[in-house]
C-alpha cells in the first residue's frame, strides 16, 4: 500500500518559529499527531497543522510516523518565511496570585514527599516562579506547550542564561506539568542545551597545600583541608556529624549524599590527628562544623568566604572554587596510581564515564604522550 505524504515547513510568528504540518484530511494520521505532539493546533485560516519549531522536530516526526506515511520537509530548510510582527515579549512581574502561589507550594509539598534534595527543590520551585510570573497574564490553564517552548526560546536563551539553568527548567516543567497538573508534555517539544564538555578545574598538588597553610583558624583550616582529603562535595562536609568519622577504623561515613547514598571513604592519621585538634578546641554539638550558634550547622556562604580569603592569601590568582578541591583529589589519585574503579567509589559517582573525565586533566598521563615535535 502507498504511504501517505506529510509535508512539513517551518516559518516564523509572533512568539518564535512554528512548524507547518500538511496532511490533507487523513484523519489516522491526524490522530497520531495529536497522540504524539503536545501542543499541536489547527490553524483554519491556513488550512495546517501547527507546532512551536525546535531542530529536534524532524528526527521526533520520522521517528513517530516510521512506515505509516512519507515525510516531505523539502521547504523545512528553506529560507523563504512569513515573518509576522514581533509582539513585546512579557515582562517578570513582581508578585504572583494567589492561584500561582498556590500551585507553586503544591509543587514544593511534591518534592519534599519524593526526598528531593532541599537545593533541587529551591531550584525548581525558583524556576517554576520565574515562569509563571512572566506569563502572570494568563491563567495556569491557558498555559499551552507553545508558551512553554516561547518562554524557552525568548527568555532563557535571549538572556544568555546557562546550560544547566535551561536543563533545570526542562526538568521542572516537566514534573510540574506531569505530576501537579496531571498533563504530559511530550520531551520532543521541550529543546534541551546540547551537553557541555567542560574538563574539571585542577590544582597542583603545590597550590592546594600553599592554600592550606595559608589558614590559622583551625576551624577553617579542618574544613577545607577535609574537603581535599576525602573528595568532599560542599554540602557533604556540612552535614557531617561527629559520630560519622570512625576513627577507630580511619574511615568517614558520608550519609545520604547525592542520589540518596551512603558511601565510605579513607582518612589518614595527618587529617584525623587534625580533627582531634579541632574537637577540643571547639566541641561541636550537632554538627562536626557549626555556625556561631551551637547546633546550627556552618553556611555554604561562611564556608565559601573562608576559601576566598585563603585563596588571595595564598597569592593564586585563580577563581577556585569549593569544588575545585574535590576535583583535584580525584586527579592527583589517579595521578598517584589509584585505579580509577575506586575513585569511582570514592568520589560516590553512578557511572565510570562521569569519573573518566579526569584522566583528560591528568599530568601522568598527558605527559606520557610523546610530541612529534621531538622526532624533527
Amino acid at each position: 500500500m502507498k504511504l501517505k505524504t506529510i509535508k512539513i515547513a517551518k516559518c516564523s510568528a509572533s512568539n518564535g518559529d512554528i512548524l507547518t504540518i500538511n496532511v490533507e484530511k487523513e484523519w489516522e494520521l491526524i490522530a497520531i499527531l495529536k497522540q504524539n505532539f503536545a501542543g499541536i493546533k489547527w490553524n483554519a485560516a491556513q488550512k495546517r497543522w501547527e507546532l512551536p519549531y525546535h531542530p529536534q522536530l524532524k528526527s521526533a516526526f520520522f521517528k513517530v510516523f516510521k512506515g505509516k506515511a512519507w515525510i516531505d520537509y523539502s521547504e523545512l530548510n528553506s529560507k523563504t518565511t512569513n515573518p509576522l510582527p514581533v509582539l513585546k515579549q512579557p515582562k517578570l512581574t513582581e508578585t504572583l496570585s494567589e492561584t500561582h502561589l498556590h500551585k507553586l507550594q503544591a509543587f514544593k509539598i511534591w518534592l519534599e514527599n519524593q526526598r528531593y534534595s532541599p537545593n533541587t527543590i529551591k531550584t525548581y520551585t525558583e524556576t517554576l516562579s520565574v515562569f509563571f510570573r512572566y506569563y502572570h497574564q494568563k491563567s495556569i490553564s491557558e498555559l499551552s506547550t507553545q508558551d512553554i517552548v516561547a518562554f524557552n526560546n525568548n527568555y532563557i536563551i535571549k538572556q544568555g542564561h546557562s546550560y544547566s539553568y535551561q536543563n533545570q527548567f526542562v526538568n521542572a516543567l516537566k514534573l510540574f506539568y506531569s505530576k501537579i497538573e496531571k498533563q504530559v508534555i511530550n520531551p520532543e517539544l521541550i529543546m534541551r542545551p546540547r551537553g557541555e564538555k567542560k574538563l574539571p578545574n585542577v590544582l597542583s598538588k603545590e597550590e592546594v597545600k600553599k592554600i592550606l597553610e595559608s589558614l590559622q583558624n583551625i576551624k577553617h583550616k579542618a574544613m577545607l583541608s577535609l574537603i581535599y582529603a576525602c573528595g568532599l562535595r560542599r554540602g557533604e562536609l556540612l552535614r557531617i556529624k561527629p559520630q560519622d568519622i570512625l576513627s577507630d577504623r580511619k574511615l568517614l561515613h558520608i550519609k545520604q549524599s547525592k542520589g540518596k547514598k551512603d558511601r565510605i571513604v579513607p582518612m589518614s592519621d595527618k587529617l584525623l590527628e587534625m580533627l582531634r585538634e579541632y574537637y577540643k578546641t571547639y566541641k561541636p554539638k550537632v554538627w562536626l562544623f557549626e555556625g556561631q550558634q551551637a547546633g546550627d550547622p556552618y553556611s555554604e556562604k561562611s564556608l565559601e568566604s573562608v576559601l576566598k580569603q585563603a585563596v588571595t592569601k595564598a597569592n593564586i590568582n585563580k577563581p577556585v572554587t569549593l569544588h575545585w578541591l574535590r576535583h583535584s583529589y580525584a586527579t592527583h589519585l589517579l595521578e598517584s596510581g589509584t585505579d580509577l574503579r575506586y575513585i569511582q567509589e570514592l568520589l560516590g559517582h553512578n557511572s565510570s564515564r562521569t569519573t573518566e573525565i579526569y584522566t583528560h586533566v591528568s599530568n601522568k598521563s598527558i605527559q606520557q604522550i610523546k610530541s612529534p615535535f621531538d622526532d624533527l
